[in-house]
């Protein structure tokens, strides 16, 4: 796991304080429900979950023991709910890397994986798609029956390609967003690192800049891996010059795609100047 100063630029600091969320024997009422809600945050992807929304009788089964919690993960999965969330208003593509990440915790490592899921749900649909994540070994060795499903691109773990910690920055909007509300809406991330077999660099959650004392605002925080056909607009206030009255600040506005982004953020640094906002153009 990242250091936590290095956790709280790149923006996962709540995943690096984090414990897991385990329901244990003997648990109380208090304990079900901070399970119950861990899993619908991961499984929707942070998504706001309305209460006539909720599974009454996948949580009644587990709050009697009749089914674990990668039980309830999978009903929760297999529901309508998630469908409309992420399968009915998403690309195949899209909807793959999704599932990689609420379900294995994880972005997808190469084309073969990607490719594996595009041949399972054209042959045998929705259900197998799904199924295929957490009837898993991989899922079973990471999370057994009754540990939530966490983000676990963010650690290395044994058997985990160390590309997928990149990765999964591509997926990953910050903690407050959730995973339909971000730049990009329903466009696969990752096409391109993916069927180039290439990682992709990580860089500081747009706003914030190497070396500097503070932060640019949070308009864009945690969108680390940007969308490279996206322009932004800068504004910022450049002080006055040495010896000048301070009476009034220039204001610059700077029109940069996702590329010049990090470029144009250390040359205002240098210059002195303040970044007022960062919105999409």
């Amino acid at each position: 796991m990242a250091g936590l100063a290095t956790s709280s630029r790149l923006g996962i600091e709540a995943f690096a304080e984090s414990e897991q969320m385990e329901l244990r024997a003997n648990f109380t009422e208090e304990e079900l429900q901070v399970v119950i809600r861990a899993a619908y945050r991961q499984v929707l992807g942070n998504d706001h979950l309305m209460t006539s929304e909720r599974l009454i009788s996948a949580e009644s089964l587990l709050r009697q023991g009749d089914i674990t919690v990668r039980d309830f993960v999978r009903a929760i999965a297999q529901s309508e709910l998630y469908r409309e969330k992420f399968f009915h208003s998403n690309p195949q593509i899209r909807f793959i890397e999704l599932n990689y990440k609420h379900l294995l915790g994880r972005a997808p490592y190469d084309e073969s994986e990607i490719a594996f899921h595009v041949d399972l749900y054209n042959a045998q649909g929705y259900s197998a798609e799904i199924d295929s994540y957490i009837n898993s070994a991989e899922y079973r060795e990471s999370f057994g029956d009754w540990i939530v499903p966490y983000y676990r691109g963010f650690a290395s773990q044994p058997g985990q390609k160390t590309v997928g910690f990149n990765r999964m920055f591509r997926l990953y909007r910050g903690y407050a967003n959730s995973d339909r509300a971000q730049f990009g809406k329903n466009r696969a991330r990752l096409t391109q690192e993916v069927a180039r077999n290439t990682p992709m660099p990580i860089l500081l959650p747009v706003g914030v800049v190497e070396g500097s004392s503070g932060s640019y605002g949070s308009a864009l925080m945690g969108a680390s891996g940007g969308d490279r056909d996206q322009l932004f607009r800068i504004r910022v206030v450049q002080r006055a010059a040495a010896g000048a009255p301070q009476v009034r600040r220039s204001s610059l506005e700077y029109l940069v795609s996702y590329e010049q982004m990090s470029a144009t953020l250390q040359k205002i640094n240098r210059m002195g100047g303040k970044v007022v906002s960062i919105t999409a153009a």
